[in-house]
C-alpha cells in the first residue's frame, strides 16, 4: 500500500521543477504589476488632462490594448517586434544578458496589457478625490504636477487599491500565457512534468495549488484593504 501511494506522488526532481516554475511566475507577476503600475498611473494622468493631444494619445493606448487578445499581444512581442529590428539588435537580444528574451518579451506583453486596466482603476479614484482639494491646493499656489503628485495620487491610490489587488490577481493569472512564448513559469513547468512522469492530475494539481495559494493571500489582501476603504477616508482608517 505504502509502495503504491508513493508510486503516485512526484518525485522531489518534479517538485523543484514546478517550485521553480512557481518562482518564476511570482517574480514576473511583482515586475509586471510594478511597471504596470507605474505606467498606468501616467495613463491615468493622461486620461484625466485637460490636454487634447494626452487625451486622445491614451485613450487609444488602453483601446488598443485592452481590446486586443494578449496571446496575439504576446506573440507580436516574441516574433513580430524582432523583426524590425536591425540584426545586431535581435542577436543581442536572442543572447540573453541580464533577461532571457522569453522573459523579457512577457514582461514587456504583460506590462502593457496590465497597464490599461491598471491605468482605469486608477482613473477612477482621481475621479473619487474631492474636487474640493485641488482647488485649494492651487490656491495654495501648488502647480498643476504638484496637484496631481502630492494631493490627487496619494489619495487616488488608497481610493483604487482593492480593484487595483484584483488586477494583480489578473496579472498572477495572465503568466500562465506566458508559456506560449518559451517562458519555464509555473504552467509550463506542469506541462513538462506531465510530460515526463504521464503523472497528469498529480502535475496539474499540485500547479493548481500553488495558483490558489497565490490568488488566495491576493484576495485575502483585497478584502483588508476594502474593509480599510470602507471605514473612510480618515486617518485611523490607514494606520
Amino acid at each position: 500500500m505504502i509502495d503504491l501511494l508513493r508510486e503516485q506522488l512526484l518525485a522531489p526532481r518534479y517538485l523543484g521543477w514546478l517550485l521553480d516554475g512557481w518562482l518564476t511566475t511570482m517574480w514576473a507577476s511583482l515586475l509586471v504589476a510594478a511597471g504596470a503600475t507605474a505606467l498606468g498611473v501616467a495613463v491615468a494622468a493622461g486620461r484625466s488632462s485637460s490636454r487634447p493631444g494626452l487625451l486622445r494619445a491614451t485613450g487609444a493606448y488602453v483601446s488598443l490594448f485592452r481590446n486586443t487578445p494578449l496571446l496575439v499581444q504576446l506573440f507580436f512581442w516574441y516574433f513580430g517586434a524582432p523583426a524590425v529590428l536591425p540584426e545586431a539588435a535581435r542577436e543581442w537580444l536572442y543572447a540573453g544578458h541580464v533577461l532571457s528574451f522569453e522573459l523579457l518579451s512577457a514582461l514587456v506583453g504583460l506590462t502593457l496589457y496590465a497597464a490599461a486596466y491598471v491605468g482605469e482603476d486608477i482613473r477612477s479614484g482621481i475621479r473619487g478625490v474631492p474636487a474640493g482639494q485641488t482647488l485649494a491646493a492651487r490656491a495654495l499656489g501648488f502647480t498643476p504636477a504638484q496637484v496631481l503628485a502630492q494631493v490627487v495620487l496619494p489619495q487616488a491610490l488608497r481610493i483604487a487599491l482593492p480593484p487595483l489587488l484584483g488586477q494583480y490577481m489578473n496579472v498572477v493569472k495572465n503568466t500562465s500565457l506566458a508559456m506560449a512564448v518559451g517562458l519555464v513559469e509555473l504552467s509550463y513547468a506542469s506541462r513538462q512534468v506531465e510530460a515526463e512522469t504521464f503523472k497528469t492530475f498529480q502535475a496539474f494539481g499540485f500547479a493548481t495549488l500553488l495558483y490558489v495559494v497565490t490568488i488566495g493571500a491576493i484576495e485575502v489582501l483585497a478584502a483588508w484593504a476594502a474593509r480599510r476603504q470602507a471605514r473612510g477616508p480618515g486617518r485611523a482608517a490607514w494606520r
